[in-house]
């Protein structure tokens, strides 16, 4: 999932936790806002926020920064081609057991609509990843946390080839959210991710394990904005997302 947005700041040249932003492997770089994002904002409310400082070197460390690195290509980068970290010629993702999805699909529906597809009937959805674009689902969200997606690796399960590991992702909820006012709480999830590498050390396959009603519950706990009640709507009577809500 997106963990940053570009902004208006200067470009710093560098970044401590991301690779392949600047340099002469770069300069022909299409980036999506016609320049490298802008991280100043999500790294402060990383090194605040975080669980886990890592050592210098270690393994959890490099994860961490493939992680970041990893998102800010997929996200800020126009073509497959600038890529660094993922081998775009075979690069799928797959959501909890899911159908693996191929980058050009990733590319045309968005990262978010991506991770928050779900199999529940669309009158009872609190985010309709259908009925979301690339770019309103990034809005929506940029919108809902100004300051950016934090993430965090909290535990490295193996090395690579195969990387697997756990990660938190949170931000402060401090815009609305699809008719709901902002609450200014604190906002995360945890999962799993298995990075699967090439011989060249980049992505090759992904798959991601986590409870997206862990995300979306918190951001329906505001009053409505618009006369909508989205959390009666989006538990249609179910006790087990009506707990979330209330959590």
């Amino acid at each position: 999932m997106a963990s940053s947005k570009a902004t208006d700041q200067p470009v710093v040249q560098g970044d401590k936790y991301r690779s392949h932003m600047y340099g002469e492997g770069e300069k022909n770089t299409k980036w999506r806002s016609g320049a490298p994002p802008n991280f100043d904002a999500v790294n402060k409310l990383f090194e605040e926020g975080r669980t886990q400082e890592w050592p210098k070197g270690s393994l959890e460390e490099r994860v961490q920064n493939l992680v970041k690195t990893w998102e800010m290509e997929l996200v800020h980068k126009v073509d497959p081609a600038d890529y660094k970290t993922v081998n775009a010629t075979n690069f799928t993702i797959s959501i909890n057991g899911g159908k693996p999805v191929p980058l050009e699909e990733i590319g045309r529906i968005g990262s978010y609509n991506l991770f928050l597809k779900t199999p529940l009937p669309q009158k009872l959805r609190v985010y309709d990843p259908s009925l979301e674009t690339n770019q309103s689902s990034t809005q929506a969200f940029v919108t809902t946390f100004p300051r950016g997606f934090a993430v965090e690796i909290l535990q490295v399960y193996s090395g690579p080839p195969v990387i697997a590991y756990k990660f938190r992702h949170w931000s402060f909820m401090e815009g609305p959210f699809k008719g709901h006012a902002p609450t200014g709480e604190l906002v995360e999830f945890h999962g799993i991710g298995i990075f699967h590498m090439d011989e060249l050390m980049r992505v090759k396959r992904v798959e991601f394990f986590y409870d997206g009603n862990e995300l979306l519950a918190s951001l329906i706990k505001g009053p409505s904005t618009d006369g909508s009640d989205a959390s009666t709507k989006a538990s249609g009577g179910c006790p087990f997302f009506h707990k979330l809500t209330q959590a």
